[in-house]
């Protein structure tokens, strides 16, 4: 079966005159079953720049509130409740050689801080005392990213000043310097002390060395959201300083700020923070984001109609949002009607427009249909994501028919070989899944053979179900091809 064909069988032109589908199936064959909402783009944390010395002095501002003694996380005594996150293993991508089968994690200095120790350091914050720095370096640890924002949330729960810290990290740990999600707890440290001049020392800082703000500036704003009047007055002296602050920690504040209250389902303060800053799609688009994730499509729609009227024309994003959101909630009818005018305003459909009709003829089991939209979208020179090939995959599986399946990764790894390694492996993957460990030794001896390199993980798993099943032959086989690989592999970059 080829991989791209068009239907002969054109019922709905006059409809959808672009796309030229048979789009009669799914206005009367839907199925409950929701598409999965689009993810989001993740924030870029910039690399560091260390600094000698702390920019802030603690003695400019107070300090600390007295702790509260019921709170669970620490106990009187220093020990804590709560495990750290310990350094995640090698996922074994990319480059690969004989160190492929071991893990690593390493620490910048000291030796790794203990759940202990964690505690013990809020315990010295908690109590302020004048040598607090002094105790800390003598402590010789390492804090991981994951310690950190533990000993922060604690602080920010117990509404315990953490500058002091703060500055002592700078120093101490200057991998840490421009971490956006350690700033950024910072950040809600002072809004939870209600410390405003502090925020705009803070917030100056910031903007000087580059640093980008996220939700977890906000963390305090649950406090005060069930109080409108209270909300709408620290929203306000908020943007009032990211306004007056500016650049990327300003810019990304807001959007962090918007971000968080529609998380939390407060949309009217939302377009409050928006109609108090500059417009910017950006910042409609996260709005009208937060609303599809709710499935409010008609209050979206309603945003959309509101951006183009004071002339902030949309976006693919902006579309894309409501058409995930109308695929979600199966109203596909309404989802083809929108597309049509996305196209009639001038915006040009991309990779995630396709993906999600993609993927929501795939979950209903309608893959030629699904092959006309993957071929109507290479046809216009759009590249399909990887995402939309496990669609595919997966539905084929969904619906037994492992050859195709199949086929469809062999012609989808000779045309697209960025993503061959990953359809390859979710192939084998999902056989192993099922309980086929056999068949999934023949797909990544197929990978092999092709010169590419299976996960780990994928490897692993499958090469222990093997063994299990009384098939040590076909590891050993597994085995010896992926060594003969890896030391062909050696000998060309060497």
């Amino acid at each position: 079966m080829e991989m791209y064909y068009l239907s002969r069988k054109i019922l709905n032109r006059r409809l959808f005159p672009f796309l030229r589908y048979d789009l009669s199936p799914l206005l009367f064959s839907l199925s409950s079953k929701s598409l999965p909402s689009l993810s989001s783009i993740p924030q870029t944390l910039l690399l560091p720049k260390p600094c000698p010395t702390p920019i802030l002095s603690f003695h400019q501002f107070h300090t600390n509130s007295s702790p509260d003694s019921s709170i669970p996380f620490i106990s009187s005594t220093g020990s804590s409740s709560f495990p750290l996150t310990a350094f995640p293993s090698s996922q074994f991508f990319g480059r690969y050689n004989f160190r492929w089968f071991r893990s690593f994690s390493a620490s910048s200095s000291g030796l790794n801080a203990t759940a202990k120790q964690v505690s013990e350091i809020i315990y010295l914050i908690r109590r302020g005392e004048n040598d607090l720095e002094s105790k800390l370096d003598n402590m010789n640890v390492s804090l991981s990213e994951a310690s950190l924002i533990t000993i922060f949330r604690t602080l920010n729960y117990e509404k315990v000043s953490a500058l002091r810290f703060f500055n002592w990290i700078r120093r101490s740990h200057p991998e840490f310097y421009d971490n956006s999600d350690i700033c950024s707890l910072v950040f809600d440290n002072c809004g939870r002390l209600d410390d405003f001049d502090l925020i705009y020392v803070l917030l100056h800082d910031f903007r000087l060395h580059g640093i980008v703000l996220n939700q977890k500036a906000f963390g305090y704003l649950p406090i005060i959201v069930s109080s409108k009047a209270a909300t709408k007055k620290s929203i306000s002296k908020v943007v009032e300083v990211l306004n007056e602050i500016g650049g990327s920690c300003g810019l990304s504040g807001i959007h962090a700020l918007i971000e968080m209250l529609c998380v939390l389902g407060s949309f009217e303060m939302a377009e409050y923070v928006i109609a108090k800053t500059e417009m910017r799609l950006s910042k409609y688009n996260l709005l009208i984001r937060g609303r599809c994730r709710r499935g409010h499509f008609e209050e979206a729609r309603e945003i959309l109609d509101r951006m183009i009227k004071v002339g902030c024309n949309p976006n693919s994003r902006t579309f894309n949002y409501l058409l995930s959101c109308l695929c979600k909630n199966d109203k596909v009818a309404e989802a083809c009607q929108l597309l049509e005018q996305m196209m009639e305003s001038g915006c040009a459909p991309d990779a995630i427009t396709f993906e999600v009709f993609i993927c929501y003829l795939c979950r209903l089991g309608m893959l030629d249909m699904a092959l006309e939209w993957l071929d109507k979208m290479v046809s216009r020179g759009i590249e399909p994501r990887a995402t939309t090939h496990a669609a595919f995959i997966k539905g084929y599986f969904k619906l037994q028919r492992y050859q195709e399946a199949h086929k469809y990764v062999v012609v989808c790894s000779g045309r697209y070989k960025k993503v061959s390694n990953m359809v390859y492996g979710l192939l084998a993957s999902l056989h192993s899944k099922r309980g086929d460990p056999v068949i999934a030794q023949s797909i990544l001896s197929e990978m092999i053979e092709k010169g590419l390199k299976p996960n780990f993980a994928v490897y692993s798993t499958v090469n222990k179900q093997l063994h299990k099943s009384g098939r040590e032959d076909l590891a050993r086989n597994l085995g010896s091809s992926l060594s003969s690989l890896i030391s062909q592999s050696s000998s060309d970059n060497g």
